[in-house]
């Protein structure tokens, strides 16, 4: 496998697809990676060249991965590592280029799109002496000046050196990104896994080597960053100080970001086509969101029911007394709603156990936080932290899988648990009651393949559970329609159908402004 500085400068395609992946594959296990696998995997007729962005490298152990035959080159890249040790220098920016940044931003406020010469001036400026270099973001008079007028003009709360900081961290990574577009090898098509900054380098390369640029997005990134963004602790607000609730207003430096990753996605949306969805919820968002609906389509997931029947099979005659949440130990997951509905279960029914089954390396802090949190319940005999585990291993012993999640799109695991033979409790986020109740009205009348909860509502997630496992009759209806559901609307053929036929389209047609 290449590296990427003995790639620079070779004209000839080292892949068929450029795979722009943040934060997740192979580096970091999780429904997103899943897919990334199973689209590499089950389409080997195409090569695929990685690349992996990440924020900083104490965020990442070893690949969770073995990455496929077909997989011919990959590239990591840290974008939060690229500035904290440059030393200042004296220089003056071009204050040009900053006046064309200018009329971009008027663009995203008036939620106009950008003229595509202004957008590829400005991308095609990033890092270079014409346009604006690393040094002169950062040192630059010209820089200095822009930061400040912004402020003047249009920030109402926090103090200067607040906004200056965060003005420069989320930028910073647009330079490295700006190296990427222009050392990274050939390809004859990128495919985007998500917005954000993967997205905008994708942005990047589409205008710079007029590449076909397909997008798939999984989880709305912009409505995820804003969930993290509530929660995140490294934002410093003054107003915050002053307030302990939930509902309080978002500060103005949350608000910034928020604002930063939308604009990331309209620059996304401006330059990619197709723009892929995994269910119809979520391709209404993207439409909402800036996506122009006639380059928008759904694309579910799917899986291999074969690789699933022995599960089927083998599942044992007397229903386990096991709920299952498998997924990353993260926020996002809402494990506590999990541990809390298991009080109130085991409390009706002693017997039953809980296994959280999950990468907990993400986030620390929160794993060790439900921990306690189940030693405060006096759930330590009935829940248990299993940490990463073949799912093949895990899902035979369950009797329900269970998912709290605050934001989902479509999630793998319900179809893999269906496929076993498994029903599903799943909250009401993404297209969970799509795939628990059905997505039409031929879809609808399957029946349930278990049952939908609110979010963060432990007293109906425990309800919904003990409801399935005491009534046999009510969970074998539910194993049965989620079986043929899965196999009627999310095989692995028709997904792989799909994508094979996006990359020949992508492979065999000139790009199309």
């Amino acid at each position: 496998m290449s590296s990427p500085d003995k790639i620079t400068g070779n004209k000839k395609p080292v892949a068929d697809i450029g795979l722009l992946l943040e934060g997740t594959y192979p580096y970091i296990r999780g429904g997103v990676s899943s897919w990334v696998h199973q689209i590499i995997t089950g389409l080997p007729q195409y090569t695929f060249a990685l690349i992996f962005l990440g924020g900083s490298k104490d965020h990442y152990g070893d690949m969770q991965y073995e990455l496929p035959d077909n997989v011919k080159h990959l590239e990591i890249h840290y974008l939060m590592e690229s500035w904290q040790d440059k030393k200042p220098v004296k220089c003056e920016g071009n204050r040009s280029v900053f006046e064309k940044v200018s009329t971009m931003h008027e663009c995203f406020k008036n939620n106009t799109e950008v003229p595509a010469d202004l957008l590829a001036t400005i991308f095609n400026g990033i890092g270079k002496p014409d346009g604006i270099t690393h040094d002169d973001f950062l040192f630059s008079r010209s820089a200095w000046d822009f930061i400040e007028e912004k402020y003047k003009k249009h920030c109402t709360e926090p103090s200067f050196v607040d906004y200056f900081w965060s003005i420069r961290t989320m930028h910073a990574p647009l330079f490295v990104l700006s190296k990427i577009s222009n050392t990274m090898p050939e390809v004859k098509a990128i495919h985007a896994v998500s917005t954000g900054y993967a997205g905008l380098l994708g942005a990047m390369l589409q205008r710079q080597r007029n590449y076909p640029f397909i997008l798939t997005e999984h989880g709305i990134y912009t409505k995820e960053r804003k969930i993290d963004l509530a929660q995140a602790k490294w934002v410093h607000e003054p107003k915050e100080e002053l307030s302990v609730t939930l509902h309080s207003d978002v500060g103005y430096i949350r608000n910034l970001w928020i604002r930063f990753f939308e604009v990331l996605g309209r620059l996304t949306y401006q330059s990619a086509d197709p723009i892929i969805s995994l269910y119809e919820g979520n391709r209404e968002r993207q439409i909402i969101d800036g996506a122009n609906a006639d380059k928008t389509e759904v694309v579910p997931n799917g899986i291999s029911l074969e690789r699933f029947e022995t599960l089927l099979e083998s599942r044992p005659k007397s229903i386990p007394k096991v709920l299952g949440l498998i997924g990353r130990v993260v926020p996002i997951k809402d494990i506590k709603t999990f541990i809390r509905a298991m009080r109130t279960v085991c409390t009706e029914m002693p017997e039953v156990e809980g296994w959280i089954v999950g990468p907990e390396d993400e986030d620390p802090d929160y794993v060790n936080e439900c921990k306690d949190l189940v030693k405060s319940l006096g759930l330590e005999n009935q829940v248990k932290f299993l940490g990463f585990q073949n799912i093949f291993d895990i899902i035979p012993k369950l009797g329900l899988m269970v998912l709290t999640s605050i934001s989902e799109a479509l999630p793998l695991v319900i179809l893999e648990a269906y496929a076993s033979g498994l029903p599903c409790i799943a909250t009401d986020v993404g297209a969970c009651r799509e795939l628990i109740e059905g997505q039409n009205d031929d879809d609808r009348r399957i029946g349930s393949g278990g049952a939908v909860v609110p979010i963060a509502d432990p007293d109906a997630t425990a309800t919904a559970a003990i409801n399935l496992l005491q009534n046999e009759e009510l969970w074998y209806k539910a194993q049965q329609a989620g079986l043929e559901r899965t196999k009627k609307y999310y095989t692995h053929k028709m997904m792989f159908d799909k994508y094979d036929e996006t990359y020949r389209n992508a492979l065999e047609s000139p790009w199309q402004e």
